[in-house]
């Protein structure tokens, strides 16, 4: 199944009941203790205690405790003092599946408009109020619910609950048609980044409108058509909300630092006076049934053409979920699959791989493979089909099941790590089955799957079954689908749903409080940076760790300084780093890659070798109480790597296809055309990590060999060490490491070219982009410094386009709807990086965006007002107590301070500079480093869309192709003009100069809503 919610290794959690006085949405199978403890009394607000799950000994469960308010709110607290943090999340159990026929998108762009303000909330606050106080915040729809959330410093809870409490009770009066503009164009541009721009993009729509009948809920995507979210207006949206935002149907979960008697009674204050919607029925529609394979067709701008077969299975939360979900890594998942061995290995395909996806109506198992190039999709569903049959033949080993069964376990034990995984986990598990405590049960499930349960749900779901099976095409011809099309969609019998939307009110609730004012947080948490212990090996490896017992594991950072940087040399070999990195991730001596995997997947561990620019990377992943087995085997991947000859043509053959098929995506091509300009010739920089189809095709395995033996060294090395384990237990398990030799590697200065002498365009055409990509900058002179310049540029931005409300991103998003999401930063290491402003941005605003992205660079160089450095600083200097919660986040905090040579009170030195900020500081910064008449401008689009307008900004225009070379002087297209809509924004494009006279500008700024690192997810 497609999981993101948790399991528990312990099965007795101490549960006890009260009487049912909570909506249980389901009927759960979990045992029940015999002991019943009196109910007590209702709060003063009402609530009633339902049930209190605790922990019993050192078992991991989640404790909670569970109350329900008159109006219907079900009310989660979970306590975790762990970190000063608190996770607030409201799930309503409502999302595409509500939606009908034309009307699709719904929930998701309601989502969107969720953050447009209300009552009490102004315009752009919500984001701008969290991100403040130092905290996170997102939102997401599905196909069957959509949640809200923040993580925020232990002394927001209480903004937290008000922030959600008003857009819950008293949104609608604030949702205008001007709002509602907008987020339909933000939503357009979200479908336009994520789906129509994206390759295989639409692969999943297709695939939902043929397997599911006609107005089946999950027969289209969350994100809706175009032509439905045209057809929409705002009263629909309205009616949307009166229907599914009520209390009753909702979750509110919250936990960390907090203690639930508090929760409680600022739940009952801030919720208990908001009136109950209408009831929502529970739903449940028959799996499809496929009389025959149905065979069906799109073409794509991709390199590889791709087939996907979907088989219908069954239902998250079915007792064969778990068969299923071992059934798909047996065939196609990891080196030991069917799949792998059948196609990958024998390089057949670029990847081939099966899952099992489960949503609350319905399941998926998906087997999906693209071939390489001349390889006919008729022939590879022949392969396909006999994998089937091969696994028919040999069935599920007990050996298979094991290794499934302890790396699931593993990976719901790391789930538990941070409060938002608990917390996601007590909310899905209340709104689907009405149980937050379901785990025990699913840990059961998982435990009993054996090899005759796998082979039962092979021929109960896959044998002789139907399925769609879908076929991608490259635009550019060369390859013909499996079959041809024999399914078109059929609307005989369809009945519209009836979800009740007549008679619906707004009735907003009544207080005997101001809810206008926001509510005063207390102090500031004190955040404790994670006590550490450092040695070092006396062949010059250094090794620092911070001891943590929350779960029983551990987690390894091993970082080798050079990377792609150590190309620098040899740059006709340029992409022999990467190479080496993914070598590695194949056999040992002592193993073959299937092997080890293998060994990897009995333990539920993870070893992972990766390059970058600047370093290689070793990411290990262990249960605390197979560490030392998992060292055995790090010992095997970094000192006796196999370098097999047939896995090197393998992955060699891999990269070259994937070199190959960067021409196809926009955002690769504007990424490596942008770097091919500010890094300039010299610098290997200008080159991907991947390297070259020139460089790659040099490249042999003595190659390999020669690159590990001499750039792989510990005294070029660090390793951090976070988790369950002590110093001792660490530093002796890591003995093997004593016995790593030393090299002699020097580091390469960095050529650094010289930056343009004036700002020009660099257009490059990609025919049918569905959005125009947009990348302004240079290569700055800053490297990274904790604690002077770079810091110091780092808080400059965060103003311009590092927070949601970023003047960049509020300009570009919120009041034009150009884009789904604009950013801005500085990218530095030890050697300079660049600063850049990009974008994804509607076809027809492309010109219109680039003048709107300088506007803003230049007026920021004027300065900024009091209430944005007061932003900065309470936003940036709250933040600590978010930052250090993971095993990852620590490890990763362990490892800049040995690679930077950085004291832990650095972080104190930071909070003394932003604390003194002012206003001249980030004026001075950005002065310093924001140059607009020294800047490349690429844009990589349609030439058809994109390029009108280009020419009439003032810069000289440059087109070059997908390889960085000049083509002919481009004539732009008849359409001479930019079309913008809404028609409102059709202003003359007039760029403000470098000397303009310093006035502020007046901004307009519609809404306020940030969707993820620039995205939200309409999943």
């Amino acid at each position: 199944m497609t999981r993101n919610h948790l399991l528990l290794l312990g099965l007795g959690a101490s549960l006890t009941l009260q009487p049912a006085f909570a909506q249980q949405k389901k009927t759960s199978t979990t045992p029940k203790p015999t002991t019943v403890a009196k109910a007590p009394s209702a709060t003063s607000g009402g609530a009633r205690l339902v049930e209190k799950v605790t922990r019993k000994g050192n078992e991991l469960v989640i404790p909670y405790e569970k109350y329900v308010l008159p109006n219907g709110l079900t009310l989660i607290v979970t306590e975790d003092h762990s970190d000063p943090l608190v996770h607030v999340d409201v799930t309503y159990h409502v999302g595409s599946a509500r939606e009908q026929i034309g009307k699709s998108g719904f929930a998701h762009f309601f989502e969107h408009m969720m953050f447009q303000g209300s009552d009490h909330v102004g315009d752009e606050q919500h984001f701008k109020l969290v991100s403040a106080a130092g905290g996170t915040l997102n939102g997401s729809t599905n196909r069957d619910r959509t949640n809200y959330y923040e993580t925020i410093p232990n002394n927001q809870l209480e903004t937290a609950l008000w922030l959600e409490a008003d857009r819950m009770g008293f949104l609608l009066d604030a949702v205008t048609q001007q709002k509602f503009e907008v987020q339909r164009s933000t939503v357009k541009n979200e479908r336009g980044q994520n789906y129509d721009n994206r390759p295989y993009g639409l692969a999943s729509e297709n695939v939902a409108r043929t397997l599911y009948p006609y107005g089946h809920p999950y027969s289209w995507l969350t994100i809706g058509y175009l032509e439905d979210l045209d057809r929409s207006n705002v009263n629909d949206l309205k009616n949307f909300f009166l229907r599914w935002y009520g209390p009753n149907n909702a979750t509110l979960t919250v936990g960390g630092d907090v203690k639930p008697q508090q929760v409680v009674q600022l739940v009952e204050k801030y919720f208990g006076s908001i009136s109950k919607g209408p009831a929502v029925a529970a739903q449940k529609l028959p799996a499809p049934k496929l009389a025959q394979d149905r065979y069906v067709s799109y073409t794509d701008n991709v390199r590889f053409p791709m087939l996907q077969m979907v088989f219908p299975t069954v239902p998250s939360g079915h007792p064969d979920e778990f068969a299923l979900d071992a059934l798909a890594e047996i065939i196609g998942q990891g080196k030991n699959s069917l799949l792998y061995k059948n196609l990958t290995k024998t390089q057949q395909a670029v990847q081939a791989s099966a899952y099992n996806s489960t949503s609350e109506l319905a399941g998926e198992f998906t087997m999906v493979t693209l071939p390489f190039p001349g390889k006919g999709l008729d022939s590879l569903e022949i392969k396909l089909r006999r994998t089937l049959s091969e696994f028919e033949r040999t069935g599920a080993t007990a050996e298979q099941v094991a290794r499934f069964k302890a790396s699931t376990e593993s990976q719901m034990v790391n789930g538990l790590s941070s409060v938002s995984g608990k917390v996601s986990q007590l909310a899905a598990n209340q709104t689907y089955f009405g149980n937050p405590n379901r785990l025990p049960e699913e840990l059961k499930r998982l435990r009993a799957v054996t090899p005759a349960e796998v082979n039962r749900v092979y021929n109960q779901y896959i044998k002789g079954k139907h399925a769609v099976i879908l076929s991608v095409l490259p635009k550019t011809g060369g390859a013909a689908p499996a079959k041809a099309d024999n399914y078109t969609v059929s609307k005989e019998g369809y009945k519209a749903p009836d979800y009740g939307y007549e008679g619906l009110k707004y009735v907003k609730a009544t207080d005997t409080f101001d809810r206008a004012q926001q509510p005063k947080a207390t102090t500031n948490p004190v955040v404790q940076v994670p006590e550490l212990w450092q040695t070092s090996f006396p062949n010059g490896l250094r090794v620092m760790g911070s001891r943590n017992t929350e779960i029983p594991s551990v987690t390894m950072l091993l970082t080798i300084r050079g990377g792609h940087r150590l190309e620098q040399n040899m740059p006709n070999k340029a992409g022999i780093a990467s190479l080496t990195a993914a070598m590695l991730n194949e056999g040992t001596t002592k193993y073959t890659g299937e092997q080890f995997s293998s060994e990897l997947d009995k333990l539920g561990s993870s070893i992972r070798v990766s390059s970058g620019d600047d370093n290689t990377t070793v990411y290990v992943q262990s249960l605390s109480k197979n560490l030392p087995a998992t060292m055995k085997l790090l010992e095997e991947r970094l000192l006796h790597p196999r370098f097999d000859e047939a896995d090197f043509a393998r992955i060699k053959k891999q990269t070259l296809e994937g070199i190959a098929n960067q021409t196809t995506q926009p955002v690769v091509i504007a990424d490596k055309t942008y770097s091919r300009l500010i890094y300039g010739v010299n610098n290997i920089m200008n080159v991907p990590t991947s390297g070259t189809t020139a460089t790659v095709t040099g490249l042999t395995l003595d190659d390999v060999k020669q690159f590990y033996e001499q750039n792989y060294g510990p005294n070029i090395s660090y390793l951090v060490a976070v988790g369950d384990a002590d110093q001792n237990t660490l530093t002796n398990q890591l003995g093997f490491l004593k016995t790593w030799t030393q090299k002699s590697v020097t580091m390469p200065a960095g050529e650094v070219a010289p930056n343009p002498d004036k700002t020009r365009i660099y257009f490059v055409n990609k025919d049918g982009a569905a959005q125009s990509e947009i990348r302004v900058g240079y290569l700055s002179p800053l490297t990274y410094d904790a604690t002077g310049n770079y810091y110091r540029a780092y808080l400059a931005n965060y103003l311009l386009g590092g927070a949601f409300n970023s003047r960049i991103n509020l300009n570009l998003r919120e009041d034009k709807g150009y884009t789904y999401g604009a950013r801005s930063g500085f990218q530095s290491s030890r050697y300079v990086g660049p600063y850049t402003a990009q974008a994804g941005v509607r076809a027809d605003a492309t010109a219109a965006s680039v003048k709107e992205f300088m506007k803003e660079i230049q007026n920021y160089r004027n300065g900024i007002t009091d209430e944005e450095l007061q932003f900065l600083q309470a936003s940036v200097g709250q933040s600590d107590a978010l930052r250090y919660e993971t095993g990852q986040q620590k490890a990763f905090f362990l490892s800049r301070l040995l690679e930077y040579d950085l004291s832990k009170d650095y972080v104190k030195e930071q909070s003394e500079i932003l604390k003194n900020l002012k206003k001249e500081d980030v004026q001075a910064s950005a002065q310093k480093y924001l140059p607009t008449d020294n800047m490349y401008i690429v844009v990589v689009g349609d030439r058809a869309k994109a390029f009108p307008g280009l020419a009439e900004l003032g810069y000289e225009v440059v087109e070059l192709d997908t390889e960085g070379n000049r083509v002919a002087a481009a004539a732009a297209p008849a359409a001479a003009s930019v079309a913008v809509t809404p028609a409102a924004e059709a202003e003359k494009m007039k760029l403000k100069t470098k000397d303009a006279n310093g006035k502020k500008e007046k901004r307009k700024a519609k809404a306020d809503k940030q969707k993820d690192k620039a995205k939200d997810k309409a999943e």
